[in-house]
């Protein structure tokens, strides 16, 4: 190991012999006392030195034996201190992928202040080039959340969608103007391969019968082009998801409002059934207008999206899906986080397991559900 204190943290004295690793409360760190000779040592912790190299270099500015050890212990249990070579044999093969890397070493800082382990950056970032997404739907919102997650890395993208890109459709974190008239779903696919920093790994060989040599989906990203699919999802539609125990993720706009969320464990949060009768309890005249919303809109009026708004969600839905990917549990696991225009208050719906629903989430607490697939999640991206 070649300790390295963050550089996305930024430095600074606070006083004579405290040093803060970090601006912003949610990831500063105070660091002290320390004395002069043990701050300059600081400077030397910048990944081009091993252990023993360190000991001679505090040596020789008058540190007393076995400070340089204590030190790069101590930052590493605040989190302060990674290891450029570290990460695993997935990390060392991204990192010879100079080009891919370079592109995205904005993305390996970020990843660095919230991971607080050695290496582990690297190794998040490396093991999104072998995971599988998929996004449904390939308007505004879609479109741009299949642009978002290939530019950060995941490997492999499948985007689901019929019809042809239409002049709506074109948006800046989406479809080029010259995408128009072409397959919509073949179009954002284009548009993946040109946000991908580089071409993803070839899967290794697998035991599996013909026909299932691709990787498991990782996650499916509901994200329709009509809002109304996203806000008020047809269960039918995710009964397979559910039964294979697929992650997914609900994001779009209806309306003047854009939504993210909820991003449904299967038998661990409420999926689309359980919300479905959740809301029928609360009001029995909603099944009847949804019904007739379903069936009524006339097929040549253009669903209302607001071009900034679908971008807003866009990025969000996009966050979201990669902390999850990353082994985390975001804000939208079984609830959904909406806002709408003018004001833009973000304002969040925590959806609960229905006892009748057969996804079985209500079987016991939610909480236990979450916390055995968030470590069963975090096993898979570690």
């Amino acid at each position: 190991m070649h300790p390295m204190v963050k550089p996305a943290l930024r430095r600074a004295w606070r006083e004579r012999q405290t040093v803060q690793f970090g601006v912003t409360p949610a990831h500063a760190v105070l660091v002290g006392p320390l004395d002069t000779a043990t701050g300059s040592f600081l400077d030397l912790l910048d990944g081009t030195r091993g252990l023993p190299l360190l000991r001679e270099e505090a040596r020789a500015m008058g540190l007393p034996d076995g400070r340089a050890d204590s030190l790069v212990e101590r930052l590493t249990a605040a989190g302060l201190i990674d290891d450029p070579g570290g990460g695993g044999r997935a990390a060392e093969a991204l990192r010879e992928r100079t080009g891919t890397l370079d592109r995205m070493r904005p993305d390996l800082a970020s990843l660095s202040v919230i991971h607080r382990e050695p290496g582990a950056a690297m190794r998040r970032l490396a093991a999104r080039r072998a995971m599988r997404v998929q996004v449904r739907g390939a308007g505004r919102v879609g479109a741009a959340v299949a642009a978002v997650l290939a530019a950060s890395g995941v490997g492999q993208l499948d985007v689901l969608d019929g019809g042809c890109a239409e002049p709506s459709d074109v948006a800046p974190a989406g479809l080029p103007a010259r995408s128009v008239g072409e397959r919509r779903d073949a179009a954002v696919r284009q548009l993946v391969r040109r946000s991908a920093p580089g071409r993803a790994p070839r899967a290794p060989e697998s035991p599996e019968p013909a026909g299932a040599g691709e990787p498991p989906l990782s996650l499916v990203v509901v994200a329709p082009r009509d809002g109304l699919a996203a806000y008020a999802p047809d269960p039918a539609a995710s009964e397979p998801w559910v039964a294979s125990g697929t992650p997914h993720l609900y994001t779009g706009v209806i309306e003047a409002t854009g939504l993210v969320g909820p991003l449904v464990l299967p038998g661990g949060t409420a999926c689309a059934g359980c919300a479905a009768r959740v809301r029928a309890d609360a009001d029995p005249g909603w099944p009847r207008m949804l019904a007739q919303w379903r069936s009524g809109r006339r097929a040549s009026a253009v669903p209302a999206c607001d071009m900034a708004l679908a971008t807003t969600v866009a990025g969000l839905a996009a966050a979201h899906a990669l902390a999850f990917l990353d082994g985390e549990l975001p804000a939208s696991t079984g609830a959904r986080w909406e806002v709408s225009l003018p004001l833009l208050d973000w304002r969040s719906e925590r959806i609960a397991p229905h006892r009748d629903c057969p996804c079985g989430a209500a079987g016991t607490s939610q909480g236990e559900h979450v916390m055995e697939a968030a470590v069963s999640h975090d096993t898979m991206a570690g």
